[in-house]
């Protein structure tokens, strides 16, 4: 009994379950939990959310974001029109910075860094108050003979007035001058007190340009200590480098802006100034120096500063004088828009017209000149930050 038993276990001591003689036996084999095949899974409810149009989930999410960063823009905005005197002087120091920096760092190869500022500051004041002394003696010294040209010129703007295709009669004429006459004795007050605010204006602007140079002093002689001071300390170590790369971005687009914008009006003003000189119209140089400065305001400054040279030419020198400055508005305007941006704003941030046409008009809606001058570099310098911080493709 007891070999038979044997012989019907198998080996190991497992028992047969069966089977034929002579066959592979079969034995009852346990499979491990890990081998054992998963159930197969009960599918869930699809969530509300992933029902939803994609379309509609990408555009509600850049909409919400959109107007967190308006609504951060505009306390900018009104932070900085709270304190305008201070951030315009903060601008205008940048600008003096960017343009008399590099003629610092030229003279530090042969002088002191305290020195170099002090001669690069105090030259270009000078040379600035010595072109307003300029236009002065020239206003002051033809100031009679254009009294003269400006009401012959009248007469003859009143003659034109008269023929074809206006027709307006003399009695008409003396109508309108009784009209202004008028109008200058009723708000004879109201005049008065917009030339005290002008005035009180006026105080302002010395003000505003006192604190430029005082900050544009300490910009020229250490301003990336000034940056590095800011971003070691107000910034944590793993911002750091992503501020720093944003920064110097930041810097080098308003730098060449500027400098490129210089160049450009500087241009432009040699240009009228020639232009003006030959036509022989009145006040040449001091319209060549509102062309400069109006030259800041791109599309719309230098269009508006020959149309006032436009009226003097008129009044001065007669219609045909004045249709010849009206085509060098056409000729100036295509010059700086297709030969001279491209070629010297190449190397800074470059703008297409349309984005600078938006900026300059939104700029002037939200803070007048001082806005339409700024919003183009505020733009740039945008612009240049996130290509700064855009992530470079591996």
């Amino acid at each position: 009994m007891g070999d038979a038993r044997r012989r019907a276990a198998g080996p190991g001591g497992r028992r047969r379950t069966g089977g034929v003689r002579g066959s592979r036996p079969a034995y009852s084999v346990r499979l491990p939990a890990a081998a054992r095949p998963s159930p197969v899974p009960v599918p869930v409810a699809v969530a509300v959310a992933e029902r939803t149009v994609p379309w509609l989930r990408i555009a509600a999410a850049y909409a919400w974001r959109l107007i967190l960063v308006g609504i951060v823009v505009y306390g900018v905005f009104s932070l900085l029109g709270s304190f305008q005197l201070i951030a315009a002087a903060l601008f205008l120091a940048l600008i003096i910075t960017s343009v008399l920096r590099p003629l610092t760092d030229l003279l530090d190869r042969f002088l002191p860094r305290p020195l170099c500022v002090a001669v690069a500051l105090v030259g270009s004041v000078l040379l600035l108050l010595t072109l307003l002394a300029l236009v002065g003696n020239a206003v002051a010294g033809e100031s009679g003979r254009l009294a003269g040209e400006f009401r012959g010129g009248v007469h003859r703007i009143e003659q034109w007035l008269q023929r074809p295709p206006f027709r307006l009669s003399p009695g008409r004429l003396s109508e309108l001058q009784g009209q202004v006459t008028h109008y200058i004795s009723t708000h004879r007050s109201s005049l008065l007190s917009n030339a005290v605010s002008g005035l009180s204006r006026a105080v302002e602007v010395v003000t505003g340009g006192a604190l430029a140079l005082f900050a544009s002093v300490f910009f020229i002689h250490s301003g990336e200590c000034l940056w590095g001071w800011m971003r070691d300390q107000l910034l944590p170590s793993g911002a750091r480098p992503a501020w720093d790369r944003a920064g110097r971005a930041a810097w080098r687009a308003f730098a060449g802006y500027t400098r490129g914008i210089i160049i450009v009006a500087a241009t432009n003003a040699v240009l009228v100034g020639i232009a003006l000189l030959g036509l022989r119209v009145p006040l040449a140089l001091p319209l060549t120096l509102l062309e400069f400065f109006a030259a800041f305001v791109p599309l719309v400054g230098s269009p508006v500063a020959l149309s006032v040279a436009t009226i003097v030419a008129l009044a001065g020198r007669g219609p045909l004088t004045a249709v010849a400055v009206l085509a060098l508005i056409v000729v100036i305007g295509q010059l700086e828009g297709h030969v001279l941006h491209p070629l010297v704003m190449s190397w800074a941030v470059r703008l297409h017209p349309l984005v600078i046409a938006v900026s300059v008009i939104a700029g002037s809606i939200i803070a007048g000149v001082i806005g339409a001058i700024v919003a183009v570099p505020m733009v740039s310098v945008v612009w240049a930050v996130l290509r700064a911080l855009r992530a470079v493709p591996p």
